[in-house]
């Protein structure tokens, strides 16, 4: 194997996408290269081809850098012994460099004690999609001297700059009919960079490499059906309250503790995240139902189900995602669901320390007649159980404000909340 050769590809691969394709800058970028100038390791964990190698590449950009991706099938037969010969493969090829990226070393038994030894002469980035990627012997050899960045597929923001859209501090009428189209096609094909470059097949394609590759082959799961099974399950009952028991049975899994691992490895990949149901108990939030989101709406388009068929659902999964990500720049910041015995639910409870700062309702209506009832009920009961006067309701297209109980209560649409504006 021609060490050098394989590393002089991969980085003119890089480099060849970045000078034929349109490449934008990720949100988080210029917080990601503020972290070189530190003696830490960089880990940019997320959703395979959610873009982590382009993203580590541009952090280096204009420096002096070496890349290696380990997930090349060249490199399929590493093992430890040959990490050294990568490090001499560099030099050979570069010379001294102060940055190196390692894109998805996982895949390398004892990758981590050289990532340590690296550490201390050089900066270092590493990618991968597994969030268990941290929890290993890398975690405890860097106690603490590591910064992880959550890479997500696009933000709308992302997908509107892509797009070329130019951005205004207000719209015309024109303007936001053509806004809620883009939001349409943000939805329906997701965030994964590749589906606007392939079309929404390649979806399918990463779907199946995750399961068949960061998942059944990492966990060596024997029964490759059920398995499968529950991924899809979960899938396409995005935004709905899940048990083990009842997936236990509702899949013919005999026992629920390897419905729970499973579900753990799906989530590990980034393919779901789960909500806890809110309550003052630890304990009662242990045992209540969790609610499943898809990181991806696109893929719950292919794999789950369509817009078109269910569009509350649909919005109710992408608000799910953008508050995990405004959670990653505010640690903060806990994001729960919160139903009480009489089946009062607000889809999302925002929590900062002690304290509850936000209750969220999703709902698909363009106007106020389509709103319903039991659903400003279930707000206003949550807002006087929890002290918390920040109501909102996310539509789609109905912007207002009602004072209910006292209490006032805000409504936005989609696409301005997801713009921040």
């Amino acid at each position: 194997m021609d060490l050098q050769s394989i590393i002089k590809e991969q980085r003119q691969e890089l480099e060849k996408i970045e000078k034929k394709e349109r490449i934008i800058e990720r949100e988080r970028l210029k917080e990601a290269k503020s972290y070189l100038n530190y003696p830490n390791i960089v880990v940019i964990t997320g959703i395979r081809r959610c873009g982590k190698s382009i993203f580590s590449y541009l952090m280096n950009k204009n420096i002096k850098f070496a890349y290696i991706n380990f997930d090349d099938e060249r490199l399929a037969g590493l093992k430890t012994e040959d990490l050294d010969k990568i490090l001499q493969a560099i030099y050979g090829l570069y010379g001294e460099v102060e940055y190196i990226i390692l894109d998805e070393p996982q895949n390398i038994n004892g990758w981590e004690l050289f990532a340590n030894r690296l550490r201390r002469t050089k900066k270092l980035i590493v990618t991968g999609s597994n969030s268990q990627l941290l929890s290993g012997e890398l975690a405890t050899h860097l106690t603490g001297r590591y910064i992880n960045i959550k890479l997500f597929p696009f933000s709308f923001k992302e997908f509107l700059n892509l797009k070329g859209f130019e951005f205004e501090k207000t719209y015309t009428t024109q303007e936001k009919a053509k806004i809620l189209n883009f939001l349409k096609e943000y939805l329906v094909f997701g965030g994964l960079p590749e589906v606007y470059k392939f079309g929404k097949p390649i979806i399918l394609s990463i779907y199946e490499t995750i399961l068949n590759k960061d998942l059944i082959l990492r966990y060596n799961i024997n029964k490759v059906k059920e398995f499968k099974d529950l991924a899809k399950y979960l899938i396409s009952n995005s935004s709905e309250e899940i048990t083990y028991s009842r997936l236990s049975r509702n899949l013919g899994i005999k026992h629920i503790s390897t419905v729970s691992n499973w579900v753990s490895y799906i989530e590990n990949a980034f393919l779901i995240f789960r909500l806890e149901r809110f309550a003052f108990k630890l304990k009662q939030q242990f045992i209540a139902p969790k609610k499943i989101y898809c990181y991806d709406t696109g893929i719950v388009d292919v794999i789950g189900f369509k817009f078109s068929e269910n569009h509350g659902k649909i919005l109710e999964n992408s608000i799910a995602v953008e508050l995990q990500r405004r959670k990653e720049k505010n640690i903060h910041s806990e994001v729960y669901y919160w139903k009480d015995a009489q089946q009062n639910e607000v889809d999302f409870l925002i929590k900062e320390k002690t304290k509850v700062t936000q209750l969220i309702q999703a709902t698909y209506i363009s106007n106020k007649r389509e709103l319903k009832e039991n659903r400003i009920k279930s707000l206003i009961k949550a807002s006087q159980e929890l002290k918390c006067n920040n109501l909102l309701f996310i539509t789609w297209d109905y912007e207002s404000e009602m004072i209910v109980d006292g209490k006032p209560i805000s409504f936005i649409p989609l696409w301005k909340w997801l713009l921040d504006l």
